[in-house]
């Protein structure tokens, strides 16, 4: 007498799943019914209240302005400071030898984030000594201390800001000639010095593109003589460029220029 095979049917993957995630459900629920029965859970409510205390007013309004100007930090510090302009060479230099993404972004952005902080580091003595240390020790007002702040950033942006930059936003803002550097708008000075920082920026990146472009341009003209036309120029010339870099130790000779750029002017 044969005997029937009887194979396990098992619950489809559907099923199966739906009856872990009710149990899972179940046993959850059952854990908060009796953890509700014997802790007491916190009710957290938001609302505004009255005050007859002027200075909780004023309190509240200082940790705003301080949050909004914690937001604004990072756009302070690309347009008020030499980030900008380290940051577009550096990227001019990446992009002239061919690298792709060598040195990657993260490496290029920390690296002009610290020569930043570098050059910076005198005007930034200047506001911590006159803004940042006596407001801490409440011998100078919120707006005092924010004009002590001020001016040493304007001090540095006006020694790199080009004479014709900054009368194109003196003339479109209606005001009258300045005299001197109190008579010029804070809002007029930062769009003067990143447009100067810009140019000053794309004619370092000029430089540094000529000895690459020549390098191309050998090779290129090489290849073609030789009948390799379906060979990249890129491809070969690459290696020529970072060795060449590397024999005339190039990250020497741009530090030395971004840091004169803004030391020695």
């Amino acid at each position: 007498m044969m005997m029937e095979n009887k194979s396990l049917v098992l619950p489809s993957w559907p099923f199966a799943l739906r009856f872990l995630l009710s149990l899972g459900l179940l046993l959850f629920l059952a854990i908060t019914a009796s953890a509700q029965e014997q802790i007491p859970l916190p009710v957290i409510t938001f609302g505004v209240d009255s005050s007859d205390n002027p200075s909780d007013i004023a309190v509240t309004l200082q940790i705003i302005f301080l949050i909004t100007i914690l937001t604004l930090a990072p756009s302070i510090l690309m347009l008020m400071t030499s980030f900008v302009l380290i940051l577009i060479v550096l990227s001019f230099l990446r992009q002239a030898m061919g690298t792709m993404q060598s040195p990657p972004n993260q490496v290029l952005v920390s690296l002009a984030l610290f020569l930043t902080f570098y050059i910076m580091m005198p005007t930034f003595q200047q506001i911590n000594e006159n803004a940042l240390q006596p407001y801490l020790s409440n011998d100078i007002g919120t707006e005092q201390a924010l004009q002590n702040a001020a001016d040493p950033l304007a001090e540095f942006m006006m020694k790199h800001t080009r004479e014709k930059d900054l009368a194109l936003f003196v003339h479109f803002s209606g005001a009258e000639r300045p005299e001197t550097r109190e008579d010029i708008s804070f809002f007029t000075l930062v769009p003067a010095f990143v447009i100067s920082e810009l140019k000053t920026a794309f004619q370092m990146g000029f430089m540094i593109f000529i000895p690459f472009l020549i390098i191309d341009m050998v090779v290129a003209s090489t290849l073609m003589s030789m009948g390799m036309m379906m060979l990249p120029p890129a491809m070969i010339s690459m290696p020529f460029k970072v060795i060449l870099f590397v024999l005339v130790d190039g990250w020497n000779l741009v530090m030395s220029s971004l840091l004169r750029s803004f030391l020695e002017r």
